[in-house]
């Protein structure tokens, strides 16, 4: 139910991953900015495929790893029929608006662990300006980390999706993060984002290892 929905949006973020590895590979390991824009056409056609889903998906180079730049991001936005855009932020490390995209919790966990990890629910403040999900992976080529590929699930449109796969339950059923914050709920006692410690009831961890499933 719940895996369905989030293993859905990992295959396509995968598959841009898959991409950017190849790219890496066909460089000789000294990737410049063409060669992440190479990945342009798949990406934008894997995010309009899944736009039911995610509202955002791309790439994310470590810093570095460019011969030609220090930062990169290759990130398309696509919410409603009209034509994916893509999103523009400030990386330059010496402006005052500088995205510092190293330090976001999406990058430095799949960085630091090695497996793909889920943040949120938070509020977009730097793309979207909604209530988001983002599901990111590292990629690894040739034991180099050469940064992260992902996707942005609003919130409103995973509980949508989950609770369709649900269908009629008895119990309710809340999906609580690491920090006991909840993802998803079943239930009006728990709304997303709220702090809810269910230590005492019934659960089980899902795939995404930050992740349980609470029945109450």
């Amino acid at each position: 139910m719940i895996e369905r929905v989030v293993e859905r949006v990992f295959r396509s973020v995968a598959a841009v991953r898959d991409d950017l590895v190849a790219g890496y590979r066909a460089a000789g390991g000294r990737m410049c900015d063409a060669d992440v824009t190479a990945v342009r056409e798949a990406l934008i056609a894997r995010l309009v495929r899944e736009r039911s889903v995610a509202v955002g998906m791309g790439v994310i180079v470590a810093p570095g790893l460019l011969v030609d730049r220090p930062l990169r991001m290759e990130w398309w936005q696509a919410d409603t029929e009209a034509a994916p855009v893509m999103l523009e932020v400030d990386l330059n490390p010496a402006s005052v608006g500088f995205y510092d995209y190293a330090a976001a919790e999406w990058f430095t966990v799949p960085r630091r662990t090695g497996r793909r990890h889920v943040v949120g629910p938070y509020v977009d403040v730097h793309g979207t300006d909604r209530y988001l999900l983002t599901l990111t992976l590292p990629v690894l080529a040739d034991g180099r980390f050469v940064g992260v590929a992902g996707a942005d699930v609003p919130v409103a449109r995973f509980e949508t999706l989950v609770l369709r796969e649900l269908g009629d339950l008895a119990a309710d059923v809340v999906v609580v993060n690491v920090e006991d914050r909840v993802v998803l709920s079943t239930s009006p006692r728990w709304l997303v984002g709220d702090r809810a410690v269910l230590t005492d009831a019934p659960c089980r961890a899902l795939d995404e290892p930050d992740w349980r499933v609470v029945v109450t």
